[in-house]
């Protein structure tokens, strides 16, 4: 076994201890990491069909994942209420360790999950799934639901970025879209934020947007601006 199935048995080991999941995705650092062993921040979306009774569960086999007070407050059906009622329909677990692993996990609805892909209700995963994320568990092929936002983003983008741009501007602009109206990018963000994203993770970025882009050409991408992007086109 080579290093990265090795650190994707690491990453999926995680879920033999949490209650059964119908989606699970990790994201940032994580991707580039060969090596299980690395101290990263591991960053987990979780996709159940019943929040309410997965925290109920998980209550019972992780209660030291939560917040004390939730626990004590009134445990799954606050956590629950405060996810779908305050928040974005996504309870977090920050700062959980587990095997020496730094972790954090959202939990989210299946239900409001896919209609966050399909219409940008809230647009919070949808734009976290915009960005390259590592599948781990796709029981209703959200991989192939999530076609629809990556087609919608990358026809965001186009509408917002000049005549004339590279691929690197294209996926710039497509990262960005999740951060336009954030606060925290004004003065507690890295403001170079999306560029190190998109430097960091281009042959990421280029395996899940080429084939849209290829969709674009002859549609309604100028010569020039497939020129940029694809420098060996004949267009």
């Amino acid at each position: 076994m080579d290093n990265k199935d090795t650190a994707h048995s690491h990453l999926l080991s995680f879920l033999n201890a949490i209650p059964p999941v119908d989606f699970c995705c990790v994201y940032g650092s994580t991707l580039h990491s060969t090596d299980p062993g690395k101290s990263t921040m591991v960053d987990y979306i979780l996709g159940v069909s019943d929040p309410l009774q997965w925290h109920s569960e998980n209550l019972k086999m992780n209660a030291d994942h939560y917040a004390s007070w939730m626990v004590l407050l009134g445990g799954a059906k606050l956590i629950t209420n405060i996810a779908d009622k305050l928040g974005v329909g996504v309870h977090f677990n920050p700062y959980v360790t587990w095997n020496d692993k730094m972790l954090k996990y959202g939990v989210v609805r299946m239900h409001d999950l896919i209609q966050d892909i399909l219409n940008w209700e809230r647009f919070y995963l949808s734009g976290r799934l915009q960005k390259p994320v590592n599948m781990l568990v796709d029981n209703l092929d959200i991989e192939t639901i999530n076609s629809v936002n990556l087609r919608a983003a990358m026809s965001a983008a186009l509408l917002l970025l000049p005549p004339k741009f590279t691929e690197e501007d294209l996926y710039a602009k497509i990262c960005s879209l999740s951060y336009m109206g954030d606060v925290r990018m004004l003065f507690a963000e890295d403001r170079n934020k999306v560029k190190k994203i998109v430097q960091g993770q281009f042959d990421l970025f280029q395996s899940m947007y080429k084939p849209f882009l290829e969709e674009y050409e002859g549609l309604w991408l100028t010569s020039d601006s497939l020129a940029h992007i694809f420098p060996s086109s004949n267009c």
